[in-house]
């Protein structure tokens, strides 16, 4: 593992990145209308009811709406340490309403702002605190996840996350990028039949997905070595 990380060849993580951080990072608001969703569906947005029998659960979805936004606009940093005008940001947030489903989505929104900042170790101290059912968010902080166990040179971590955030979204969006970066990180290891595998999904499982036309490439390139 520690061989891993001090590579001189830092190239092929890179390009197996770019793809997930488009998707994920750069492409943010697709995920931040999924994460607004998933704060609807089960952070504290369903009903009058719920409001009352939770207040603590109404008072963290408020408190992390401005957070929102700060995500939304590019404003990663305030959005993690908050703002002069009241706003505590992420992580205060994630701490003060801890075992809230709003707290829990304040550690995913902290480790996405983390990630973009490049401070990656700080973006795998959050993203793996967040735990979600749901077929879109949950996947998607994953595979950022596994993306910045790869910029910290955990390899072998990197690529297990990523094939079980394609496992876990079985979505002919996501899915294949996340298979693809795991496999050229495997092939980066030297983990050639793995690499050839996790291609071969891609081809046979999401086979009509925009990632498939080139994957012929990828399986033969991995074959061969």
């Amino acid at each position: 593992m520690t061989e891993q990380k001090h590579t001189n060849d830092p190239l092929n993580v890179d390009e197996a990145l770019s793809t997930s951080e488009a998707f994920l990072i750069k492409n943010k608001n697709v995920l931040l209308g999924a994460v607004v969703a998933l704060v609807v569906i089960v952070g504290g947005f369903l009903g009058y009811k719920h409001f009352i029998s939770e207040p603590n659960e109404l008072k963290a979805s408020e408190a992390i709406f401005k957070g929102e936004q700060y995500f939304g606009a590019d404003n990663f940093e305030v959005a993690l340490k908050g703002d002069s005008l009241g706003y505590a940001g992420f992580v205060k947030l994630a701490d003060e309403f801890s075992g809230t489903d709003a707290g829990n989505l304040a550690n995913a929104y902290a480790g996405l702002c983390y990630a973009q900042l490049g401070k990656y170790e700080d973006a795998i101290k959050y993203l793996d605190k967040f735990s979600g059912d749901d077929l879109l968010v949950a996947p998607s902080v994953m595979g950022t996840l596994g993306n910045c166990y790869a910029q910290t040179g955990q390899l072998d971590k990197a690529a297990a996350t990523l094939l079980k955030a394609a496992d876990r979204a079985n979505s002919l969006s996501i899915s294949p990028i996340f298979l693809i970066q795991a496999g050229q990180i495997l092939e980066k290891q030297g983990k050639n039949a793995e690499a050839v595998e996790a291609y071969k999904q891609v081809k046979n499982k999401y086979g009509n997905s925009y990632q498939a036309m080139d994957i012929d490439k990828y399986i033969e390139r991995a074959s061969l070595k």
